[in-house]
């Protein structure tokens, strides 16, 4: 199978990224959301990436100009979906959400099409059934795209093992380095050992053992890193955070899920809403006396 056409589901931090760089690499993509909002924000997001990759000399004006006219923006699920070869859903990390989100498309989705979801840290089994083709449904889950170029690929009991090297094969026109995870496992392989590092500040944080700044200091300087834990948190995104850690049943994790929380309800998202346990867009960890 060919694989020409890519919809996007949910026009958030990922799924905008994963949008523009498909586009970047040829293909034609639609970007659904049900929030005319989240499309208009998908689309700044967009037109910064671009700046800042013409700004580096890795993208050349005319190039982003074809990118962003192979980008259609829709919240018209039928249109979205209409021919297209692939889709990758990045939708918020609720499982009735995502579920009732894969029984519609697998309703309206063309029967050529591959079902993959972006999802962090759910399973790829846990919506393979509802979607009506579990044969051709996949974890494809990728991270920053552009910074961090890992796409996982975790199949489900009931993959079609085919599948596989057709998503390896298509996560590397994407610039990406593919990675095979054999087994479901929630995290897949990076967020398995994130969310353990995460998890180990957040426990500092909470115990009240050390500020946020000393704690993202000791990290930075000793391993030579530019960001820590916590500015790593707000460019995943607080909300996205608190959706796994709160499903978390150990205590240290359910006082972190609940930290987490009093930024959320406080608007304070992260770099996306311009505050989050740092300010942006010029955040303390990036100013030269931040290690002083």
């Amino acid at each position: 199978m060919k694989i020409e056409k890519i919809c996007i589901l949910g026009a958030g931090t990922l799924g905008s990224r994963v949008a523009l760089q498909s586009a970047l690499s040829g293909y034609q993509v639609s970007v659904y959301d049900i929030h005319h909002k989240a499309l208009e924000s998908s689309k700044k997001v967009m037109q910064g990436i671009v700046k800042q990759l013409i700004g580096n000399g890795s993208l050349s004006q005319e190039k982003a100009n074809e990118a962003m006219h192979r980008l259609t923006f829709t919240t018209d699920p039928s249109h979205a979906v209409a021919d297209a070869d692939l889709i990758n859903e990045s939708v918020t990390e609720e499982v009735n959400v995502k579920e009732k989100v894969w029984k519609q498309f697998g309703q309206l989705a063309p029967s050529k099409t591959i079902f993959t979801t972006n999802t962090s840290f759910l399973l790829p089994s846990m919506f393979a059934d509802i979607s009506g083709r579990p044969e051709k449904f996949c974890a494809l889950h990728f991270h920053d795209v552009f910074y961090s170029k890992v796409v996982d690929i975790m199949p489900h009991p009931g993959t079609d093992p085919n599948l596989i090297s057709l998503l390896e094969v298509f996560g590397k026109t994407l610039r990406q380095v593919p990675v095979i995870v054999k087994k479901e496992n929630h995290g897949y392989i990076f967020n398995s050992m994130l969310m353990a590092f995460i998890g180990a500040a957040g426990k500092l944080l909470t115990k009240e053992v050390a500020s946020i700044e000393d704690i993202d200091k000791s990290w930075m300087v000793n391993f030579h890193m530019p960001m820590g834990p916590f500015g790593i948190l707000d460019s995943i995104g607080l909300d996205t955070a608190w959706h796994v850690t709160h499903k978390m049943p150990d205590a240290a994790s359910q006082a972190f899920a609940g930290l987490l929380k009093k930024y959320i309800d406080a608007g304070k998202l992260g770099q996306k809403t311009g505050e989050g346990f740092y300010t942006y867009p010029e955040p303390a960890y990036q100013k030269n006396n931040f290690h002083e």
